[in-house]
């Protein structure tokens, strides 16, 4: 089973940006849906942005629409996660996951729950710091 291989991360201040990658080749292409997760400690693993691999549609978290954007580089089969203006609350350890399914319906973000993706990284660790 190939693997989601995830890289970028690392310790910011806050406002600055940071910008994570994950690869995964079996997983762009038509009716395939990427996402990025984030876990703080003591939570719940959240979506906070979504891609559908074979057209391109993203979706994004209320608490990070407007300062992340998630695009697809089919040329090299991977999805990047643009962070902007991150701030402390933006921490946490941060998880790629695929589904081959749809994002969507209609233009409707519906999966945006952990057990909605089977496929999942190794996560890659974002701390911003006030």
């Amino acid at each position: 089973q190939e693997q989601l291989v995830e890289s970028g991360g690392g310790s910011v201040q806050a406002g600055e940006s940071l910008r994570l990658s994950c690869h995964g080749t079996k997983y762009i292409g038509h009716s395939k849906c990427m996402a990025w997760f984030r876990q703080a400690p003591g939570q719940e693993r959240e979506a906070v942005a979504a891609i559908h691999t074979g057209e391109g549609s993203s979706f994004y978290s209320a608490t990070v629409k407007g300062r992340f954007n998630l695009s697809l580089d089919s040329s090299k089969d991977m999805v990047i996660l643009q962070m902007n203006s991150l701030k402390p609350d933006d921490s946490g350890l941060y998880f790629c996951a695929a589904v081959f399914a749809p994002c969507d319906v209609g233009g409707r973000w519906i999966r945006q729950r952990e057990s909605d993706f089977g496929f999942w990284g190794q996560g890659t660790q974002v701390t911003v710091s006030s």
